[in-house]
């Protein structure tokens, strides 16, 4: 079954750091890019970030550059995302899917990011 798995969630203050993961299972995770997708509450979705199969080249949508990060770990099976200087805009689910904008294949559960003091 071919499946993608978000975590690393949760509840930060403002300005706090996480690290979400994305675990893929039931396909070559090495052969595909991968993105990161999120929506926050009421809204609906927003690309963050795509990141080539060999996490040689990254991509983020512009009101994202510089405190996201995107990353793999073919090895793991395992896509992140770093998300820094977190504020309140940030809040929101965040979804992994393999593919690129336009052409997402599979999607994840989603994991939740809440920014709150």
């Amino acid at each position: 079954e071919v499946q993608l798995v978000e975590s690393g969630g949760g509840l930060v203050q403002p300005g706090g750091s996480l690290r979400l993961s994305c675990a893929a299972s039931g396909f070559t995770f090495g052969h595909y890019e991968m993105s990161w997708v999120r929506q926050a509450p009421g809204k609906g979705l927003e690309w963050v970030s795509v990141i080539t199969w060999n996490g040689e080249i990254a991509h983020y949508a512009e009101s994202m550059k510089g405190r996201f990060t995107i990353s793999r770990d073919n090895a793991k099976n395992t896509l992140y995302l770093q998300i820094n200087s977190l504020n309140s805009e940030d809040s929101g689910v965040y979804y992994c899917a393999r593919g690129v904008t336009g052409n997402f294949e599979v999607w994840g559960q989603g994991t939740l990011v809440t920014v709150s003091s």
